[in-house]
């Protein structure tokens, strides 16, 4: 494919110049014109109104998809017990089947599962697609792709979410590939093109500098994996008795290849902070690690857990399994107090779920104040311990 600018055309009004990410259109003696940073994108054809942008690239016909119905959700789980992000995506897996009006469907691979039947129903599924083998009580690689990759050729869904967790990953991508399709990962918003009823996935882009949307178009299923603590668990408003779909498994431990020598209990001192009701943050203004101790004071006093930013982090003030933000953990506390954080981006994507949001900062123009349901203007060494203070005396 080639883009070019028909001179002739061209009245330099520099819109082009404005769309084009990459910085490949200029003006030049007062016309525009394409340099070798073009990529080829097409993102600058439908903003000339002059209709000077060319190409030779023949219009893609979207096909038909009007027969894939379904939303699917990848089930995970381990010994027995579903990953909590399973029950988030059959949330937004319910709002999305009422404005496709198809079903939500679970996908469950394990050696026993009766017992996740209940709750992925509780939690919306119509149908729970089930795969049960002695070969798959752990998750290995090439077991569950080849097996939900068959579900998926013989019953053809619109849509199949999977959690961006360890497991979801690695299935996920593999998915893609074997299957064909695209995949968008790492998603903070789900919702359904009102004109086209495609999938519009939102996640952040260019290092978390913007949020881009993207739409698939041109393949089924649409593929997308989801953080931890994103969405939210939603129960079915009225339960009913799932379908249960179990597709029959002929395994052998040769043609997984992976062996599991032993697996290592990581212990009690994982930090789940998704899970936390009440989270205390600190960014680059809590200055030491003096000063993150003070947060730990007003963490502890309000029975909560502590947070950093990347920058806290990367000063040593917390540890790594700590921070928070798009390249950290999502969360979603009830309360969510953010102490010396400026607010760039890429850490409101990871807060955004919290029910309530408490700024602490002493710079007015800090852009967490436009995010947050409370602000207080002032210098946090002074204000966190009065808070601390205040709540022990209660």
């Amino acid at each position: 494919m080639s883009i070019w600018i028909q001179q002739e055309l061209c009245n330099g009004c520099g819109i082009c110049v404005k769309i084009c990410p990459y910085g490949a259109v200029e003006i030049i003696d007062t016309k525009a014109g394409i340099n070798d940073r073009c990529i080829e994108c097409a993102a600058c054809l439908a903003s000339c109104k002059e209709k000077a942008i060319l190409t030779d690239a023949k219009e893609k016909i979207v096909p038909d998809f009007s027969d894939r119905k379904g939303i699917w959700v990848f089930a995970e789980q381990r010994n027995g017990a579903l990953n909590p992000v399973t029950l988030e995506l059959l949330g937004i897996g319910q709002i999305l089947s009422r404005k496709l009006n198809q079903e939500l469907s679970a996908v469950v691979l394990g050696d026993v599962v009766d017992d996740l039947i209940d709750p992925l129903a509780e939690f919306g599924a119509d149908n729970i697609y089930v795969a049960i083998h002695p070969s798959l009580q752990h998750y290995r690689t090439i077991a569950y792709t080849s097996i939900i990759s068959q579900l998926v050729k013989e019953h053809e869904p619109n849509i199949f979410l999977i959690g961006a967790t360890h497991t979801g990953r690695d299935l996920a991508p593999r998915l893609s590939r074997r299957l064909g399709v695209g995949l968008t990962a790492d998603c903070t918003e789900l919702t359904i093109d009102p004109e086209h009823g495609d999938l519009l996935q939102t996640r952040p882009a260019f290092g978390g500098n913007l949020m881009a949307t993207i739409v698939n178009r041109y393949s089924r299923p649409q593929m997308a994996t989801v953080r931890p603590g994103v969405m939210q668990q939603v129960k079915r408003q009225v339960t009913r008795d799932p379908r249960k779909i179990v597709k029959p498994v002929s395994l052998t431990e040769e043609e997984i290849l992976t062996k599991i020598l032993e697996i290592v209990d990581e212990g009690t001192q994982k930090v789940h902070l998704n899970q936390a009701k009440v989270i205390v943050t600190g960014g680059r203004g809590v200055g030491s690690l003096e000063g993150m101790k003070r947060l730990e004071s007003l963490a502890l006093a309000l029975g909560g857990e502590v947070g950093g930013t990347r920058v806290a982090v990367e000063e040593g003030w917390v540890p790594v399994d700590r921070q928070i933000g798009q390249t950290g953990q999502t969360v979603r506390p009830e309360f969510y107090f953010a102490c010396g954080i400026s607010g760039a981006i890429q850490h409101r994507a990871g807060i955004l779920g919290s029910r309530y949001i408490v700024a602490i900062n002493k710079d007015p123009m800090a852009p967490i104040f436009k995010v947050a349901d409370w602000g207080i203007l002032g210098d946090l060494h002074e204000v966190v311990p009065l808070l601390t203070e205040k709540l022990r005396q209660r």
